[in-house]
């Protein structure tokens, strides 16, 4: 129970404004909107998670290279500083100026990245059939369609200007591509030699560089094994 006192404080109360989205009441599109823009959010635990689990250093350098791609973002915005429209429209906002969006920089960092990995880095085998070649088209428009909502959604619930957005989406779209052909060019052949480090070993960090289709490969790998063990286990309770 509070003491006496302790609900007057001399300092007003501040939200956390991480995640702090805000849409007129009874508009149900903007609260769908206001949800959906809560995807960085999303994708940056699941990239902690999986690092968790899987601790590829491909996905290591993609997390870093979203990291880079926000620092970046502050840098121009401080630069610029070009003021949100309506600005007194929100309650709370993280930064006051809008050029570019830091949301839309993100989800086309995001997009443009997995869309380069999808066909670049993870090849198919020559006997890949139709359906298998279908999943990574269906999921490359996804991730366009989700990139291109959330950018509409900080247009439409009066965070940022259209340029901002438009010049967000160009500046992501940029680093995705350089921070790939970094990637590629640079840090992958070094993967090996990062695995090979004693605090790798120790941490169970690993490099996949060199294995053109993980997805498949930890599928027939995981799946040979589970039947050499059923098969041993069946042999001892004979």
């Amino acid at each position: 129970m509070a003491a006496v006192g302790e609900c007057s404080l001399p300092a007003p109360w501040r939200p956390v404004s991480f995640t702090h989205v805000e849409y007129l009441a009874g508009d149900f599109s903007g609260q769908l909107l206001a949800y959906l823009s809560l995807c960085p959010i999303f994708i940056i635990v699941g990239f902690v998670t999986l690092i968790i689990f899987k601790r590829e250093l491909h996905t290591i350098s993609f997390l870093g290279g979203l990291a880079f791609n926000e620092g970046v973002n502050w840098l121009i915005k401080n630069i610029i500083r070009e003021p949100r429209p309506c600005e007194e429209a929100h309650s709370t906002v993280a930064t006051k100026y809008g050029m570019p969006s830091s949301h839309s920089q993100f989800m086309w960092f995001f997009s443009v990245y997995s869309f380069l990995f999808l066909y670049l880095r993870m090849h198919q085998t020559n006997n890949a059939r139709f359906l298998d070649l279908l999943w990574r088209h269906v999921l490359s428009i996804c991730l366009l369609i989700v990139a291109f909502l959330v950018s509409y959604s900080r247009v439409y619930l009066l965070y940022h200007t259209w340029s901002q957005v438009l010049y967000g989406g160009v500046a992501g779209s940029i680093m995705a591509v350089a921070w790939f052909a970094f990637t590629q060019e640079i840090l992958t052949p070094l993967f090996p030699r990062i695995a090979a480090w004693p605090a790798s070993e120790f941490f169970l960090i690993r490099d996949t560089s060199l294995i053109p289709n993980i997805l498949w490969f930890e599928y027939t790998v995981t799946r040979a094994e589970a039947r050499n063990r059923q098969r041993k286990l069946g042999t001892k309770l004979q």
